[in-house]
């Protein structure tokens, strides 16, 4: 049985069997519909309540992580009780050691799985496009990391991560298009609908500034019959993440961010860093994101300037999206046959600690 691979986000869920070449064969959103009673009713009645396990990249809610693996694994996978198979799992930066520890306790307690593997999400990304050395931008849907990696190790002495992403977007687009649009009522839900749809990067912040008096309204009607306007806000969005201000953070932009990141490592892997770095995540696909990013970073300070690395053109499209899920599906076809992995020997003998000294 080949080893199945899970990219759980704050947003999507991304898994299937370890396949290299192509895309998860799951893609869904990280919720659990769970039915409670509604004790201000009475009468046993029972309402809906959403829950998100995963919250800006960590798993917050294990019992809800448990019954969204129990469908994936079971339900979608095909696992069957009693023959479980191998898996792995893509982590974020700077993941508790506690929490590392409970998922392997889960999958071994609770699944029974045969064998066990995580890694790192910024080396996971770079080995999808063939490198082990190179520093990865992940814009989540809750955070983001900048993670500078030299031969398959994450440097974290030198890596950032920021308790913003596209959800705080999201926001951000939902309060410009109320100040236009004041008479309608947009659900969030849309909003992040039409922020995939519209938003976009102006090419520098130059044309950011000029943007008020030259873009040409667009109208959209919302799912409800509502019709609303969309202008300048569509260029906020990728604007917020050069400007932080703009979100209200007294910060550098990403690209100074990045830059500053890889100063911190020895200046002999400055070069080999900053010429391979790597843009992930669904909010780096945005129209023009890539573009101006490539831009500010041939007008930065550094004496090398940050080049973007392109991806093999046997990947799958928006390789961004699902960097980390295809780099786990290349590991695991390693670290499985080659037995690097936990064992459910290994986990027997030593516990859930036994995750920190063959996973790394």
């Amino acid at each position: 049985m080949e080893a199945v691979v899970v990219d759980a986000g704050s947003k999507l869920l991304k898994a299937g069997i370890a396949l290299p070449d192509q895309a998860p064969s799951l893609v869904m959103p990280s919720k659990m519909k769970l039915e409670v009673e509604d004790g201000q009713m009475g009468d046993g009645a029972v309402v809906e309540e959403v829950v998100q396990p995963v919250v800006r990249g960590f798993v917050k809610d294990w019992d809800a992580m448990e019954d969204l693996l129990n469908y994936v694994l079971y339900s979608n996978i095909g696992w069957e009780i009693g023959d479980e198979g191998q898996i792995l799992f893509t982590e974020p930066l700077f993941t508790p050691k506690a929490l590392r520890e409970q998922l392997a306790q889960l999958m071994f307690e609770k699944f029974n799985v045969s064998g066990f593997y995580d890694s790192e999400q910024a080396v996971l990304s770079l080995y999808a496009v063939g490198r082990i050395s190179g520093c990865t931008v992940d814009i989540g849907h809750g955070k983001i990391d900048i993670a500078p990696v030299c031969e398959g190790a994450v440097q974290h002495i030198a890596s950032k991560r920021f308790d913003i992403g596209g959800t705080d977007l999201t926001n951000l687009f939902a309060e410009e298009l109320k100040k236009s649009n004041s008479s309608v009522n947009i659900d969030i839900s849309d909003v992040e609908r039409l922020k995939e749809q519209y938003a976009c990067c102006a090419e520098d912040q130059l044309a950011f500034e000029a943007i008020g008096s030259s873009c040409r309204p667009e109208r959209h009607t919302l799912p409800d019959g509502q019709v609303i306007t969309i202008e300048k806000e569509r260029y906020i969005v990728g604007e917020a993440l050069f400007q932080p201000h703009i979100l209200g953070l007294e910060d550098y932009g990403i690209v100074h961010q990045l830059v500053t990141s890889v100063s911190n490592v020895a200046p002999e892997y400055h070069r080999q860093l900053l010429e391979n770095t790597m843009l992930c995540g669904g909010t780096a696909s945005m129209t023009g994101f890539e573009d101006r990013f490539q831009r500010e970073a041939n007008l930065s300070a550094s004496a090398i300037c940050p080049s973007l690395v392109k991806p093999p053109e046997y990947m799958p499209e928006n390789l961004a999206r699902y960097s980390a899920w295809l780099g786990g599906a290349i590991l695991a076809k390693v670290v499985f046959p080659q037995n690097q992995h936990v064992t459910k020997g290994d986990y027997d003998e030593t516990g859930p600690s036994i995750v920190h000294k063959k996973c790394f």
